[in-house]
């Protein structure tokens, strides 16, 4: 999957067609077409351990905890010594969504957050830099005299992760460093519920002024909720900073039911909808839902089987493209749901990470509507004012497909776009 890189014109719409505009070399590299994302800057620690490692150092099982620096260096330390880390990886979610997007679009992002000022070879802000994409663009990155974060990840037996950070320098970006020329030009701006857990830290201050220049320049805000537990914990302030500033919200169902209290994923995705305009719902075993609005005049019918689940014929208009509710004069609750690729991995070597792979896929498709109406303004694609390029069910089929590659793999960021010899299938998922 290249578009909106650089192929050829034959795959971006029907040349023949009367009105169309040819794809000119020169606006390709000077028009803008990146996404913006703002990230607690980590490096991954993955470890093995037994169960009854985590209750040494008072670790809820499953969850998401802080851990202070000098715990975690000796965590660090014990685990060292005894073999245990599997691996060290660049982390964070914005940041692996960030690169996940860059591979399979090969185009720029922009990454903001804080990064330790002295960096040396072999430390982890050295690991952070070698292991992420070299079109994600970290100019912009705060330089701190902290160290640099760390999210470790227990791995029980059973598979169970357990995660514990380590925030070094993570929450130090300040307002100041927010570039509003890069936020206003944006396809997108990526945050997660991460970086708002204390309104102390001067991340939660720099990202509300970003969401406030986004808003006003009708860029949309994408947001990746981090952990149950903290969805939980203030469930009403970020019921009311989605319905205020986010366009996207990306979750996993016990996610979604912190949030919106349904454990039914499609009544979870139907009250997401009354905050924002569109939801990405992964469910494990069980694949994905996406969920999002369309004004009745522009609804498309799906040609599939209709489905009822918890609601009646969810999936009827699956073949439309989302559209803000703002921008529809009698909008329709649209719905998908797509069951894993091929069934899932065989093996399954990494579950971190598959919802950030997910939510880069559909970033992509956020450019690619961009692009698009930028490069063809006379498309009757563009008629439709919609917020993505493809209709639900093709986002599903492409997001379900990144999905897999993520699972099937040891890292949560892609160390290559999808294989060549599925090209056709590829470009089949920008058919309608």
């Amino acid at each position: 999957m290249k578009f909106p890189g650089k192929r050829k014109n034959k795959h971006y719409f029907p040349v023949t067609e009367k009105g169309r505009e040819s794809a000119d070399p020169h606006f390709l590299q000077t028009e803008p077409f990146y996404l913006a994302g703002i990230d607690q800057l980590l490096v991954d620690i993955e470890c093995s351990v037994e169960p009854e490692f985590l209750p040494r150092f008072r670790l809820k099982k499953g969850e998401s905890q802080i851990l202070e620096d000098g715990v975690a260096e000796a965590i660090y330390q014990e685990l060292k010594a005894g073999g245990r880390i599997l691996g060290e990886y660049a982390g964070g979610s914005v940041g692996n969504t960030l690169h996940n997007y860059s591979v399979l679009s090969e185009e720029r992002s922009v990454a903001l957050g804080a990064i330790t000022r002295n960096i040396t070879v072999g430390d982890y802000a050295f690991k952070y830099i070698r292991n992420t994409s070299a079109k994600v663009d970290l100019s912009y990155l705060q330089p701190s005299d902290n160290p640099m974060g760390r999210a470790m990840c227990f791995v029980t037996p059973d598979g169970e992760r357990t995660f514990g950070i380590s925030k070094g320098c993570m929450n130090d970006l300040a307002p100041e460093f927010i570039p509003a020329d890069v936020i206003e030009k944006a396809s997108a701006l990526l945050i997660s519920a991460y970086i708002l857990r204390d309104e102390g830290d001067p991340i939660f201050n720099s990202t509300v002024k970003a969401c406030g220049l986004a808003l006003k320049a009708k860029v949309p805000v994408v947001m990746t909720l981090g952990t149950s537990s903290l969805i939980d914990s203030r469930r009403d302030f970020f019921r009311d900073f989605i319905k205020k500033y986010v366009a996207c919200v990306a979750m996993n169902d016990l996610e979604a039911l912190a949030l919106t209290g349904f454990s039914d994923p499609l009544l979870a995705a139907r009250d997401v909808l009354d905050l924002a305009d569109f939801a990405l719902l992964t469910v494990g075993a069980h694949g994905l839902y996406l969920a999002g609005h369309v004004d009745e005049q522009f609804a498309r019918r799906t040609t599939y089987k209709l489905h009822t689940k918890s609601i009646v014929d969810y999936n009827m208009y699956e073949f439309s493209r989302p559209m803000r509710k703002s921008d529809c004069a009698k909008p329709l609750k649209i719905y998908t749901h797509i069951n894993p690729f091929m069934g899932g991995p065989r093996v399954i070597k990494n579950t971190n990470g598959a919802g950030d792979g997910a939510l880069a896929a559909l970033l992509h498709d956020l450019s690619a509507r961009k692009y698009h109406q930028a490069k063809v303004p006379n498309s009757p694609k563009n008629l439709e004012n919609s917020l993505t390029y493809s209709s639900l069910s093709q986002i599903s089929k492409y997001a379900n497909r990144v999905s897999f590659e993520v699972l099937a793999q040891n890292s949560p960021r892609l160390m290559r776009a999808l294989p060549e010899r599925e090209d056709n299938l590829q470009e089949a998922y920008w058919d309608t």
